[in-house]
């Protein structure tokens, strides 16, 4: 997501950035390394409830021992935030150094214990991956704006904050799914997540509306943005692999009930994040070659 944001959208903008490549491949790394984290502390306290929910890819406890995931997140996510410290000493904004730590931290109280509270669990999720977005504009637009060309630059970080709000939506969305997924394993370990709460027919229901809401949203962005500037290319694009696959998803949610069919769901929902994210590519190239 973030190669496709910096190199098929902010490198065809020709605009001066304030990362080198090896910079943002930094940047990258350390993304991947505290998600890695997060995802490592994640299944150590997940154990129980995987086993139940998920018994084939339980990995803490059958493939390495839970003191060497300890040791695996501890090295993942302390190198993730010392790569974050040296990216805001390289930019002169030694504050920002913060946002890697502040990650760090959401996902380590996720996993103890955030995600067991009624969808709180679920926005912060849906927040760290909009956040992986924005933090492209922090470290590669912000350093680099000025008085000069802070209209364009202006006009780009309202486009990746768009993208990022695309992102936070669908991955909310999909944190619900994944939730009435893991019904059984979350309600024996004594977790309060939404479908447990008020039930899995009210909880579809709120997906659905949710989903209903997501493609009014889709719609009217893809016509104003897209179609009355004459962006052909991207409205195709948007609407096969956007609009269609939603529209499925919000179908399908009223007569899924197994868990088998809530996974499908989700894994839809991941595709359509994924062509979501490409999109900002497909309309670069399309604004480019558009005459």
């Amino acid at each position: 997501m973030q190669l496709i944001v910096r190199y098929g959208f902010l490198k065809q903008q020709h605009i001066f950035l304030a990362l080198t490549n090896f910079q943002f491949i930094l940047l990258v790394v350390s993304t991947l390394c505290i998600a890695a984290g997060g995802y490592i502390i994640n299944d150590i306290f997940d154990v129980e409830t995987d086993i139940e929910n998920r018994p084939k890819r339980v990995v803490v406890g059958t493939s390495i021992s839970e003191d060497i995931a300890y040791n695996l997140y501890f090295g993942f996510t302390v190198v993730g935030v010392l790569i974050g410290f040296y990216l805001s000493n390289a930019i002169g904004l030694n504050s920002f150094a913060g946002a890697f730590i502040i990650t760090a931290a959401l996902l380590y109280l996720y996993a103890n214990s955030l995600k067991q509270s009624l969808l709180i669990g679920n926005v912060i999720v849906a927040l760290l991956l909009s956040f992986s977005v924005l933090i492209i504009a922090l470290f590669d637009l912000l350093p680099v704006t000025y008085e000069g060309n802070r209209a364009e630059m202006g006009l780009i970080f309202t486009i990746l904050l768009d993208y990022a709000i695309f992102a936070f939506i669908i991955n909310f969305i999909r944190e619900i799914v994944k939730d009435l997924e893991d019904i059984n394993g979350d309600y024996n370990q004594g977790m309060n997540t939404l479908p447990i709460a008020i039930g899995i027919s009210r909880t579809t229901k709120i997906v659905f509306a949710l989903g209903i809401v997501f493609i009014l949203y889709l719609c009217y962005y893809i016509y104003q943005y897209y179609f009355l500037n004459h962006l052909i290319i991207s409205t195709l694009y948007s609407i096969l692999f956007i609009v269609s696959p939603m529209i499925y998803c919000i179908i399908k949610i009223f007569e899924a009930k197994h868990q088998s069919e809530f996974k499908h769901l989700s894994n839809i929902l991941k595709i359509i994040l994924c062509f979501g994210i490409l999109s900002i590519a497909i309309t670069s190239y399309n604004i480019q070659h558009h005459v």
